[in-house]
């Protein structure tokens, strides 16, 4: 029976046949089972969605994956920007800034000598010798002097005369840009310390380091930064071996450091040796000699400033100690000696390095001639002869700003006025100034100096005149402080008018000036109406 059965299953499956379509098709019509419609055109079937786990995870991993590529690709590029911009900086320090001066014109007159210098090698730049540390620590003391450190004008505690921990920092306030370049000398004379036993230094790399950093020190004006700035100087001194027009320049720092220290003795033993190594003598000088006046200058214009600066300090000492005959005597000596200096016909016809040289020389003799006239004032001299004094202080000073700044020598608005237009504090200088590497900054040092010595000069012109008995002694003395608020304040045509100090004035200066024009406009104003 099962054989049977075995034998009919395949017969039967062979024997079947599928509906044909048009039954299919029938029995559906005949049914309620109808098929379904077509979907319209613009209606798209909803496609699966994969709610499992590992679909979740994979998504999960591949967001965070490609997040910390993206932020490593952010985080190399940012550091590789940062890093080019850092260094291009100090590439251009190195290579434009610290560059060797190629100006011949400064070279003749000495103003190549007289820049600063950040490196014994002839050639600029930073020594190759300082290494990777050394050479970035010497640049960023250089843009953080010139360039700043940002946007905060904030002062900090200095930590320079202190232990590298900061025990015993001084309380005084400093500026940060002070602070900071210092810092960064410190930091590249130790690793030039470390470096010159092994001979890879310039002979002079240290030197002109040691000479960076007591200028730095020395601007930040308290006790311990003077101090700290002579021990500086006198190392240096002992580098240049006392000898030459440098020498002369470093025994000039030290006199006036040890002068602003209360150490007189010192100072006017310094001061006698810097007129010596200006006038070419290298002879020691002995203790206890007092500064003696040359007959006759120098001829290099380096060793010509150098003995005028000397000379400024000098008489400053004596007139402010109380020792008026000595000051009257130096003084006298003094512009004797430099009306013997030759000057050009016209400064139009000099050379720029000439002509920054003669005004140089011009306005250290109007500092004189303000310091002779107020000790003539002291002796009891007529006034008469301290005005006149003043008045040659005054308008050489006069001279010396305009010729600098380029302006005219009466006011564009007012061509008939013997009153000078006074430059405002943003004027610039003129452009043969303002392009050169060496002259930039000694001309637009002068300048600054000449506008203060100009001020300075007219006001104690005004309190002279208003000292007078004369019926026009007011009037008079209110244009001379007029006169000495236009160069110590903003230009007339500026917002404000004369009521703010320009760039380069003391506050205190200021408030003198201003106090005086107040009191005598208010005494002219009530002579006007009797």
């Amino acid at each position: 029976m099962l054989s049977r059965a075995r034998r009919r299953i395949p017969v039967a499956l062979s024997r079947y046949v599928p509906p044909r379509p048009q039954l299919v098709a029938r029995r559906y019509a005949s049914s309620d089972n109808k098929p379904p419609a077509p979907l319209p055109d613009d209606v798209r079937p909803t496609p699966y969605l994969n709610d499992s786990f590992a679909s979740h995870t994979m998504f999960t991993v591949d967001f965070f994956r490609r997040f910390i590529k993206y932020t490593a690709v952010g985080i190399v590029v940012v550091a590789v920007t940062s890093w080019t911009a850092f260094e291009g900086a100090h590439m251009w320090v190195e290579n434009v800034a610290l560059a060797q001066d190629t100006e011949e014109d400064a070279k003749q007159w000495g103003w190549d000598v007289e820049a600063d210098k950040w490196s014994g090698s002839p050639k600029g730049g930073t020594d190759p010798g300082l290494g990777f540390t050394g050479r970035h620590a010497v640049r960023s003391a250089w843009m953080v002097l010139y360039w700043g450190t940002g946007s905060s004008t904030n002062v900090v505690a200095s930590k320079a005369f202190t232990g590298r921990n900061g025990e015993g920092a001084t309380l005084a306030p400093i500026h940060a840009t002070l602070e900071y370049a210092q810092e960064f000398l410190r930091i590249a004379l130790e690793g030039a310390e470390q470096t010159n036993a092994k001979g890879r230094l310039h002979p002079m790399t240290i030197t002109s380091l040691l000479a960076r950093r007591a200028d730095v020190i020395s601007r930040m004006g308290t006790r311990n930064a003077l101090d700290e700035a002579r021990s500086e100087y006198e190392r240096v001194w002992s580098n240049v071996a006392g000898k030459g027009v440098q020498a002369a320049r470093i025994a000039l720092k030290l006199g006036d450091l040890n002068r602003r220290l209360g150490d007189t003795e010192d100072a006017l033993f310094w001061w006698a040796r810097s007129i010596e190594l200006a006038a070419g003598k290298n002879d020691a000088t002995p203790p206890n000699v007092r500064p003696i006046i040359p007959e006759t200058v120098p001829t290099s214009p380096l060793a010509q400033r150098t003995l005028v600066s000397t000379l400024v300090s000098l008489s400053a000492f004596y007139a402010t100690t109380g020792q008026l005959r000595e000051a009257q005597a130096a003084e006298e000596s003094s512009l004797n000696l430099l009306r013997t200096i030759p000057s050009p016909q016209s400064f139009d016809d000099a050379s720029p390095g000439q002509a920054l040289h003669c005004l140089y020389i011009l306005h250290r003799s109007s500092i004189i001639s303000i310091h002779l006239a107020e000790v003539l004032y002291a002796l009891r001299t007529k006034p008469a002869t301290s005005v006149d004094w003043l008045t040659r202080a005054a308008e050489s000073s006069e001279r010396v700003a305009l010729s600098l700044s380029g302006l005219p020598p009466t006011h564009p608005d007012a061509p008939g006025s013997k009153i000078p237009h006074p430059p405002a504090s943003e004027t610039p200088l003129t452009e043969q100034y303002a392009k050169s590497k060496s002259m930039n900054g000694p001309a637009k040092n002068l300048l600054r100096d000449a506008r203060r010595t100009a001020a300075e000069a007219w006001n104690l012109i005004g309190v002279l005149t208003e000292g007078s008995k004369s019926a026009d002694a007011p009037a008079k003395a209110l244009e001379c402080y007029e006169r000495a608020l236009g160069w110590a304040g903003v230009g007339r045509d500026k917002a404000g008018g004369i009521g703010q100090p320009g760039e380069g004035t003391l506050e205190s200066d200021w408030q003198v000036f201003w106090a005086n024009y107040v009191r005598t406009r208010e005494a002219v104003k009530k002579l006007e109406q009797k």
